[in-house]
């Protein structure tokens, strides 16, 4: 018998897989579509409208009534975004919609899953790191198996889609009698979370939260297109392999990332930032080298960004699991899940940036400010260790 973390771990990663898709279609969409890069980066960036009303509301929904209605319910809505993008081939407006159902699908499924997987595991940090692995796991293989069916399978444009539908109905069954074990909240509470005064949250996290998916956007959005005229012939697949080695590395490493935040969460967040300015300075070497040094470069960039990302992903969920009442836990992760999504915005402003400037340039500027975001944090530990040294 299948566990109900697993059954739930399933619905998480096949709506994640939805959400990341669309990342290696570009090239598809600009040959059969004439679709230009600017246009694709808008649409990419759409799920966001969906994703961050819906991760607020839902998070709060799901800590009201419960988390198994809404992922029942988000399990539709996923499988009509896939349609629509399908439909997509035909009537290209219809992507922009798609991408945004998209991003409603995962917000429903964020906060609520990895609040509900937290409550049907058993340990400390388990269920954050399962959440964690899930979402990672999906994120990967979405764009993996969507880059490999686009370079070589007929119909590139909407074969993806319908496996991911075919996903969603597996997920639909297998979550269906999952039990939920939280108590809906018979009164109506404020919007006021408690969590978000905390200091530990405020100066801990949210400095360094957006380079969760700062880190992991640039590896799979920006680098690609640096070597695409080493890679012409199979820039959709390669595109789809940098996107999942930078996603499925955040994946592996989490097991690693769970085991050094046991020994304090501060070890996680720095590993992951080391692991992250690391990985920027590699993507400066893809841009100064030619020839398959260059593409080898990325393929190690997207390793070390992928693991930063991990990293650091887990030791947020660990963090917020720590201090969030029960009663505020979806609503909580679903914040967290906003802030880390502000990541999503960095390949955009390096595209607007390294015209001018250039990409060495920008990758510089991001070490900075990514070593920066830990400044907070390091202040507030020595806050705390200096009020315990005085009692």
């Amino acid at each position: 018998m299948i566990p109900s973390w697993a059954r739930l771990a399933f619905a998480v990663f096949a709506v994640s897989w939805g959400a990341n898709q669309f990342a290696p279609m570009q090239l598809v969409y600009r040959d059969h579509l004439g679709l230009g890069s600017d246009s694709f980066t808008a649409m990419l960036g759409s799920y966001i409208v969906g994703l961050i009303p819906a991760l607020l509301y839902f998070g709060r929904v799901a800590d009201r009534i419960g988390r198994r209605p809404v992922i029942r319910a988000m399990i539709p809505v996923s499988i009509v975004s896939s349609i629509v993008l399908l439909l997509g081939a035909d009537i290209p407006a219809l992507l922009y919609l798609g991408r945004v159902l998209a991003g409603l699908a995962s917000g429903m499924a964020f906060g609520a899953g990895t609040a509900w997987m937290k409550e049907l595991s058993e340990g400390p940090g388990v269920g954050a790191r399962r959440a964690a692995v899930s979402l990672s796991a999906g994120f990967g293989s979405g764009a993996l198996f969507a880059g490999l069916i686009a370079q070589w399978l007929p119909a590139p444009d909407r074969l993806p889609y319908l496996v991911h539908i075919a996903l969603m109905v597996v997920a639909l069954v297998l979550v269906w009698t999952v039990p939920d074990a939280h108590r809906p909240r018979t009164v109506q509470g404020s919007w006021r979370l408690s969590t978000l005064s905390s200091p530990r949250f405020r100066w801990g996290v949210v400095p360094w939260a957006p380079w969760v998916f700062g880190c992991a956007t640039v590896s799979f959005a920006t680098m690609p297109p640096i070597v695409s005229d080493r890679v012409d012939s199979v820039a959709v697949a390669f595109t789809g392999v940098v996107a999942a080695l930078t996603l499925l590395t955040g994946a592996l490493i989490q097991p690693v990332a769970r085991r050094i935040t046991r020994h304090g969460e501060d070890r996680g967040v720095w590993t992951g930032v080391g692991l992250g300015v690391l990985g920027f300075v590699t993507a400066g070497v893809a841009v100064l080298v030619d020839g398959p040094v260059s593409v080898l470069a990325v393929l190690v960039t997207a390793v070390l960004l992928g693991g930063g990302y991990g990293m650091l992903l887990v030791s947020g969920l660990v963090t917020v699991e720590h201090i969030a009442p029960p009663d505020e836990l979806a609503q909580t992760v679903a914040v967290f899940y906003c802030l880390i999504y502000l990541g999503f915005a960095v390949p955009f402003v390096i595209s607007l940036a390294a015209p001018h400037v250039g990409f060495v340039a920008c990758f510089t500027v991001a070490v900075a400010l990514l070593v920066l975001a830990l400044v907070p944090r390091k202040l507030l530990a020595d806050q705390e260790a200096t009020l315990v040294g005085s009692r």
